[in-house]
């Protein structure tokens, strides 16, 4: 099994700044907007953006949300791996907001459909989007494109991208693994 480097910690960071600006222009003040971290791995995405836009960009009272996809997923008891569900917490309805989905890498877009329908409980929002950190473009199973991307990886069903965050890994990288 090989292992290549796609970003590095400072390359991240751009990439973060990129997108908090891109949300900043669509979003402005965040009055009518939430934005959703998607468990597990989004959550550390949609926590980095939304203290990039209240630290750096001065945006106050952005309403973040995590919500777990577990249970609505349409592969859960297909495997024989038992999937451990994560814990939601939205403390606000979405009812007319406009809610940006957080992940770390679009890859299926199983994910994301499973999440459009998780969010149903929480009230129907006017629009959904998605921003991802990565991009799998050729291995869609679902018509999902995201809405903002921080970088397009072109890679083969046996490659796997792995997004290690600081507050979890150590580091802030992106790694191409070839099996």
């Amino acid at each position: 099994m090989s292992q290549k480097v796609l970003l590095k910690a400072k390359e991240v960071n751009i990439i973060l700044h990129r997108l908090a600006c891109q949300l900043i222009e669509k979003h402005n003040d965040f009055s009518n907007t939430v934005l959703i971290g998607l468990q597990p791995r989004g959550i550390f995405l949609a926590n980095r953006l939304a203290k990039i836009l209240t630290d750096d960009y001065q945006i106050k009272n952005i309403p973040l949300g995590h919500l777990d996809i577990t249970f609505y997923r349409d592969d859960f008891r297909r495997g024989d791996k038992t999937l451990e569900a994560n814990t939601t917490d939205i403390h606000f309805l979405v009812e007319n907001k406009n809610v940006v989905f957080i992940d770390d890498v679009l890859y299926t877009g199983r994910s994301i459909r499973a999440a459009l329908t998780a969010i149903q409980s929480f009230g129907r929002p006017n629009e959904v989007e998605l921003l991802t950190l990565i991009d799998r473009r050729f291995s869609r199973h679902l018509p999902i494109q995201p809405n903002y991307r921080g970088r397009q990886v072109d890679v083969i069903n046996e490659e796997r991208v792995i997004v290690h965050w600081k507050e979890n890994e150590g580091e802030d990288a992106v790694y191409l693994i070839e099996k």
